[in-house]
């Protein structure tokens, strides 16, 4: 007997209706990227192992998923290799291809490749599937899509309150109310770190101090004090562990926590500038919050850090994030090139749309009215109709063969259909509702009108 099919751990299949709830969201998003000027482009699933490796941390090259080269793949491997069981020399020589671990690379890679080509600054959106070889959990799969939306050869900080009304605009037309967009900067942690004179320790210090919602004060003060920052380092950071207010009383606190770092204090001017205009324009539905301890993404992100929050209540994750890059196309050659740029957490946002039960009905809609199928004298009738329904953006569909009445409409029952033909008489249609039952005879322009009431 045949073993039953698997899919792998991490990855999905996805029913009619999930695909439909999937790409209204797609396609909302697509809708406000576009209007804020940005243009699509796509990157190959796969890249050269050399242009992803060592672009993200020892941890995320870990969760890189390698590709075998084709064909005899030990080729280039030796005996002596092989028993040595250097994994990283030998994954080198066996594997020369992996899957993307996210777009930000490949787009850096993109915008190097046809630097001759672009106009720039150039807004790009770019939304297709990443691998990530992760441990899997709620909100947390190895096979996702991102929803990126980058602007590179800027360094106006208006690309930054742009990127804000992005992510609101998106969330409001939704219908996701009270989102948290946090912020933060770089140049402040590494002020923060400077002060404290822990600056060579600038990693350690701030990956501890992004677990504070997770492992509490006491918590990251031993991950600190393990990571060899001192204890009077910890005295002065004090302050970090309830550090509440309202985004201006923060930015004066860090004036006085950072007045003698430069770099610090040039933190604090970016941030005041992206959250004064933001106020001043006014966000829609989302809430902007400056979020000392989010520290996402360090090993690029040089100026705002962002992470979105979703709305209180939902045990769930960050549902997108982002921050600015100073020269992350310098990693192949392209020095100088400043970038800012945010990602929409797809998988997340449809699990937190559906708790909160935010998909309209019409999403899920699929066909309109069925037709019966009472054999070949009516069919060609039957199709006649269809098509002209289909051409006023009807959607259509007859039964394919004369099965048994019942069976026909069971078959409309459980896809939902609501309408269903079951006569043609002339020009007379016998039309059937059946969520109320009724039951009428209309001319064609009455059957329209009632469908798409």
């Amino acid at each position: 007997m045949a073993s039953k099919p698997s899919i792998p751990k991490g990855t999905r299949d996805f029913s009619p209706a999930e695909v439909a709830k999937r790409n209204y969201i797609i396609s909302v998003m697509r809708s406000h990227f576009e209007k804020f000027g940005y243009q699509p482009i796509e990157t190959p699933s796969f890249e050269n192992s050399e242009t992803l490796m060592g672009k993200y941390g020892e941890e995320g090259d870990r969760l890189i998923f390698k590709i075998l080269n084709s064909g005899d793949y030990l080729d280039k491997v030796t005996s002596e290799e092989l028993q040595t069981i250097n994994y990283k020399k030998l994954t080198s020589k066996i594997s020369e291809k992996a899957l993307r671990y996210d777009l930000t690379v490949p787009f850096a890679r993109y915008v190097v490749q046809n630097q001759n080509d672009i106009v720039f600054p150039f807004k790009r959106y770019q939304i297709q599937p990443v691998w990530r070889a992760d441990r899997p959990q709620k909100g947390r799969f190895r096979e996702f899509y991102q929803c990126d939306a980058d602007v590179v050869g800027s360094t106006s900080l208006w690309q930054e309150v742009e990127l804000v009304q992005l992510y609101d605009s998106v969330f409001t037309s939704l219908g996701l109310n009270g989102v948290t967009i946090k912020i933060n900067n770089r140049k402040i942690l590494s002020g923060i770190a400077e002060v404290i004179g822990a600056s060579d320790k600038l990693i350690d210090f701030t990956v501890a101090l992004d677990k504070l919602d997770k492992i509490g004060e006491d918590g990251v003060k031993k991950e600190m004090i393990e990571k060899g920052i001192s204890e009077i380092a910890l005295e002065k950071v004090q302050p970090l562990f309830s550090f509440s207010g309202t985004i201006q009383e923060k930015l004066e606190k860090l004036s006085g926590l950072l007045s003698t770092s430069e770099e610090g204090k040039k933190g604090i001017e970016e941030l005041r500038f992206i959250c004064d205009n933001v106020t001043k324009l006014g966000l829609q539905q989302s809430i902007l919050d400056l979020d000392v301890t989010l520290a996402r993404g360090l090993n690029y992100y040089t100026g705002a850090i962002f992470e979105v929050a979703p709305p209180a209540g939902i045990a769930m994750g960050s549902i997108g994030g982002g921050g600015r890059y100073d020269d992350l196309t310098g990693i192949f050659g392209l020095k100088d090139m400043s970038g800012v740029g945010i990602s929409f957490g797809l998988d997340r946002i449809y699990l937190v749309l559906e708790e909160l039960n935010l998909f309209p009905e019409a999403v899920t809609t699929s066909t309109q009215v069925l037709f019966l199928n009472f054999g070949e004298n009516q069919c060609f009738e039957a199709v006649k109709s269809i098509t002209a329904l289909r051409n006023q953006n009807i959607k259509t569909e007859m039964y394919p063969d004369a099965a048994k009445i019942d069976k026909q409409f069971k078959y409309a029952e459980r896809r939902n259909i609501r309408f269903v033909v079951k006569e043609i008489e002339g020009s007379k249609f016998t039309l059937k509702d059946t969520q109320t039952g009724e039951q009428v005879k209309v001319s064609f322009e009455e059957l329209i009108a009632k469908i798409s009431k």
